[in-house]
């Protein structure tokens, strides 16, 4: 078989376990205590963004203007609820169909990377035992430049030993497809083509992707045959 894909990056969030809630939970708490206004929309904003970022995301929207000082107080503020919310993540909390693919990607012999913007990405992954299926990890903390920036990709797959047209991600935001083809890197959008459309393939359930196709063209099925007329 010819192998054009030799590794699978991962985003974390939406991607392999369901921390949205959490995340929402501790914006909307710290959001209320300050009065401003959270909407999904808002929060919907804020996915696939550094903390300082999602905050600034809040800022805007409810036109507040803070020192740097009381920026980094919030955003420390916030990540503390957020820890401690994780503390009931569970099984329940991973996404669906994700653990047997990453199992069936090692066993086939590919190379596993998390790239997450969350600095509590290796937390998370240990709460939940999932920590042994990645090769490698990257989070927030060891990258300057946040995603659409692919950096955090190209370091994954550095860190895999791997050049970027032999990797494929996944990714459930617009900003994370993004860095993934500025990487020149193959992706998978997790959702619907109507969420990523510039995704070149869509899944949103793990068991529909054709592993040879995904292998061998980094798409997750296989492209449909070409009408008399092409």
């Amino acid at each position: 078989m010819n192998k054009k894909i030799q590794a699978a990056l991962f985003d974390l969030d939406g991607v392999v376990v369901f921390t949205d809630k959490y995340h929402y939970l501790a914006w909307k708490e710290l959001s209320d205590e300050n009065g401003w206004d959270f909407s999904e929309e808002i929060n919907t904003g804020c996915r696939g963004v550094p903390r300082m970022e999602s905050l600034e995301v809040i800022l805007r929207h409810n036109r507040v203007e803070l020192s740097h000082e009381q920026k980094t107080a919030l955003a420390d503020r916030k990540n503390r609820r957020y820890v401690e919310l994780l503390r009931t993540i569970g099984p329940a909390d991973i996404y669906p169909g994700v653990v047997p693919f990453l199992k069936t990607l090692r066993e086939k012999g590919l190379r596993t990377g998390l790239c997450s913007s969350s600095r509590n990405a290796k937390l998370v992954l240990e709460n939940l035992k999932l920590a042994p299926l990645f090769d490698r990890v990257v989070t927030g903390d060891e990258v300057a430049k946040a995603k659409p920036n692919p950096e955090i990709f190209l370091l994954g797959a550095s860190r895999l030993g791997m050049e970027s047209a032999a990797c494929v991600v996944f990714e459930d935001a617009p900003s994370g497809v993004d860095a993934a083809l500025a990487a020149g890197m193959s992706c998978v959008g997790v959702g619907s083509a109507e969420q990523l459309p510039l995704a070149p393939s869509h899944i949103q359930d793990y068991c529909e992707i054709d592993m040879d196709a995904l292998i061998q063209t980094g798409l997750a099925k296989p492209l449909a045959p070409a009408g008399p007329w092409a």
